[in-house]
């Protein structure tokens, strides 16, 4: 029997779920905070002072640090790229007009392999207009060309940055790709990049930390695959 030791006394301080590393999977969590105490005879007496605190797996006890709660959870991440998905395919819609049918149809099978099975070309020809009553005006619309106003619109940037940049992270590169990719193949079904999709793209490939380079050469791919 160990006569003199350390021990840390954990208290539980909150709990909840997250993607655990070591189980791979959506795991429940304790959130606990611990302090160092000098062992003797197995009595806790002298205090040693606080540790990090952890994140412990309910599932496999495993601790990690809070960083971990960073990473969302598989049911998190799945609501994240589909919202991502659907948020680029409106915004080159809103970009590049609605009137080709090819384009609704390239934006509709996006967005239902995203996640949205239930989409028609309907609602987005809806959220599309709802975006233009709530903005005043849709990227390359004849007011803001007149007025120079950047053709990706304030409020349109300001959504795509907010779909995609707490994603971009957790995307391997061809991931990240693919998102950029879906959207350059719906501004291209009715033909060439009109200047006002070409900076929508261009705005999803920074919020998305691809260079401008690789947007470069994934979007001129892209066109001369069509």
């Amino acid at each position: 029997m160990c006569v003199v030791g350390v021990r840390t006394l954990w208290r539980t301080v909150g709990d909840g779920e997250f993607f655990c590393p070591d189980c791979g999977g959506d795991r429940n969590y304790r959130r606990r905070t611990g302090r160092r105490r000098i062992v003797v005879l197995g009595l806790p007496l002298l205090p040693r002072g606080p540790v990090a605190p952890v994140v412990e797996c309910a599932a496999c006890a495993a601790r990690f640090g809070t960083e971990v709660l960073d990473h969302p959870t598989t049911t998190r991440f799945s609501a994240m790229l589909r919202d991502a998905v659907h948020t680029v395919a409106l915004a080159v819609l809103a970009a590049g007009g609605t009137e080709a049918t090819a384009v609704r149809q390239v934006a509709v099978g996006a967005v239902r392999a995203a996640g949205f099975a239930d989409c028609d070309e309907d609602q987005l020809l809806a959220l599309i207009e709802a975006l233009a009553a709530d903005t005043g005006r849709l990227p390359g619309a004849a007011t803001g060309e007149r007025d120079g106003l950047d053709p990706c619109g304030t409020a349109l940037a300001i959504e795509l940055h907010e779909a995609l940049e707490p994603l971009a992270p957790h995307l391997a590169p061809t991931g990240r790709e693919a998102i950029l990719l879906q959207g350059a193949r719906i501004a291209v079904a009715d033909g060439p990049y009109r200047p006002a999709e070409r900076a929508v793209l261009e705005t999803v490939g920074r919020a998305l930390m691809i260079c401008p380079d690789d947007t470069a050469r994934l979007l001129a791919a892209t066109r001369a695959a069509f």
